[in-house]
This record gives structure tokens, C-alpha cells and sequence, in this order.
């Protein structure tokens, strides 16, 4: 699927994400997909810093359009295990997450994701994920 089509698909089944205002796919293509997390101060943490719970919602949403991007639209592919690694304090702007697909079995897909700030080489958090795939 498109960056297009997996957003599309995102706000018809979970409106509540907030596809196109608060996260953007910003590219997809077989096992990878790029989304952005636009700044906002309901964001941020005491000290100033982008929360653990939003870096998380990120690092998840990233992987499911990699998931989407790689099988279609699947509504109920669903998380079964994400762990993040929390690496150095975000700056207070806009995140980008970036998911690639490590292994697609016929009932599980395993991905990593990097999390950076924007204009930041380095990763702020690593997540791993895995998501359980329905039959087709």
C-alpha cells in the first residue's frame, strides 16, 4: 500500500489517531514505513521533553503502516509484544519514526523501529514489534 492508501485506511478504521493532523505517513514501500509526529505541547513531559507514552504511540503506529504497506489492508493485525528502548532526551519539535520489517511469517511479523527528532541523526528510542497477522 501507499503512504496515501495506508492513511486513508487509518482514518476510515481509527479515527482516533488523528492521521494527517497529529501523525503523517510520510512514505511506505514494502517492509519500511516513515511517519511523522507533528509537535505539539500535549506532547511533552515535565522537564520538556517529548513523553515515553508518546514516543510508544509513534514507534506503534510506524510499524503498523510498515505492516499494512507490506499485506494490505488488515484490520485486525494487532500488536502482540512492542518493547522501546529509551536513548537520549527528545527535543520538543516534531518526531520521526521509522519502521522496517525484520521477518513476515504466515502468522507473525517482527519489525524494528527508530525514533529521532527532526533534524537529529541520532535515534532518541528503538522499539521492536511484533504483530500477529490474521489468516487471509
Amino acid at each position: 500500500m501507499t503512504a496515501a492508501e495506508v492513511s486513508a485506511f487509518l482514518v476510515q478504521v481509527f479515527p482516533q489517531f488523528a492521521i494527517g493532523r497529529s501523525y503523517k505517513i510520510e512514505e511506505t514501500r514494502h517492509g519500511f514505513a516513515r511517519m511523522r509526529m507533528v509537535y505539539g505541547d500535549h506532547l511533552l513531559r515535565p522537564g520538556g521533553t517529548i513523553s515515553g507514552p508518546a514516543m510508544f504511540t509513534l514507534a506503534d503506529v510506524a510499524m503498523y503502516a510498515a505492516v499494512l504497506a507490506t499485506i494490505g489492508p488488515v484490520a485486525l493485525a494487532v500488536t502482540t509484544s512492542l518493547t522501546i528502548n529509551f536513548l537520549r532526551k527528545p527535543e520538543p519539535r516534531d518526531m520521526i519514526g521509522e519502521a522496517r520489517m525484520l521477518k513476515l511469517g504466515k502468522r507473525l511479523a517482527v519489525g524494528e523501529i527508530g525514533l529521532v527528532s527532526e533534524g537529529e541523526s541520532e535515534l532518541a528510542a528503538h522499539a521492536t514489534a511484533t504483530y500477529s497477522v490474521p489468516p487471509h
